[in-house]
């Protein structure tokens, strides 16, 4: 990781080499009135101050958040410079596909590499509870209400849960009669993310690649949007995190309750977002602020969410 002052900022030349990918640069200090260069190519920029610009972050303290992401970023340094290359190659206002496609394979490549390995063998063998309906969904009139059903384990998305998302979806996608779509969770939280005990089962990073972009709710939810606008929308609460929040994101509106806490902490088991989220997210706050979320594996609460853009509502 390399840093910027922005009162004092590097020589251009020195810190971007020409051909060279810019790697994890983060910029720091008072936005205002700071060069537009260092702004629109930092990874994002840490500041003090009151920010609406979505290149930045406000924190508490810049210098303990640059200490926090240097640590972390030298600890899972190849998870960290992919994430980076990862949101400075997608375009998130072009098809989902060719985003998802390109995460998927950096997310395969990281899959196949030592962070991932390491974190497999802490973890250590894992059996994934079973679930006798992990997704339902009910048709009401013309509104198609799909919730997750795994309650006491915070909605974690497992293999099931992607197959029972994926029937309720094509029916929303095949008969044009429905016209809202309603994701929701049961229990205390929406989704907590992938479940962790399925991580590393497929044989393969290639054959997890072809599932992950054959059998997409990514893709789904971002055809339903394209349909059905804000008729497509999110029913969130508890923990939006991983998956869950990449999903989420896919819809054309996005309630959140008051208790909704968001993250993206895939870094800390040296992988990238793998849902769709480096599309999903990005077009809602940016790749600055999606990067931050990642290399940070800090959680912004709800009103955070709403003034980034990450959510359209707060609910009571």
């Amino acid at each position: 990781m390399r840093v910027v002052d922005l009162a004092e900022p590097a020589d251009a030349d020195e810190l971007l080499p020409a051909g060279e990918p810019p790697g994890v640069l983060v910029a720091a200090g008072p936005v205002a009135g700071a060069s537009e260069f260092w702004l629109e190519r930092a990874t994002f920029t840490l500041t003090e101050q009151r920010c609406a610009d979505r290149r930045a972050v406000t924190v508490d303290s810049v210098p303990d958040a640059l200490a926090e992401l240097g640590e972390r970023c030298g600890r899972w340094p190849h998870a960290s410079s992919v994430c980076d290359d990862v949101l400075r190659s997608i375009d998130p206002v072009g098809p989902a596909l060719a985003g998802v496609l390109t995460e998927s394979l950096a997310y395969s490549t990281l899959q196949a590499g030592p962070e991932f390995a390491r974190w497999l063998a802490q973890r250590g063998p894992a059996r994934v509870p079973g679930s006798a309906e992990p997704v339902q969904a009910r048709r009401d009139g013309d509104v198609l209400r799909i919730r997750f059903n795994r309650p006491r384990r915070h909605n974690a998305f497992c293999t099931g849960a992607r197959a029972a998302l994926l029937e309720a979806l094509a029916v929303a996608r095949l008969d044009p009669s429905v016209t809202e779509v309603v994701l929701s969770g049961n229990g205390p939280s929406f989704c907590s993310g992938g479940d962790l005990a399925e991580f590393g089962t497929l044989a393969d990073p290639a054959s997890a690649h072809l599932a992950r972009t054959r059998h997409s709710p990514a893709l789904a939810l971002d055809a339903l949007t394209a349909r059905l606008g804000r008729d497509c929308r999110a029913e969130v609460h508890g923990r939006v995190l991983g998956s869950g929040l990449e999903m989420a994101a896919f819809c054309g509106w996005v309630a959140a309750e008051a208790d909704s806490v968001f993250g993206l902490p895939e870094l800390a088991l040296g992988l990238i977002p793998g849902a769709g989220g480096t599309v999903s997210v990005t077009r809602r706050i940016g790749r600055w602020r999606t990067a931050y979320l990642v290399l940070s594996g800090r959680t912004i609460g709800a009103d955070t969410a709403l003034a980034w853009g990450l959510v359209d509502a707060i609910t009571q």
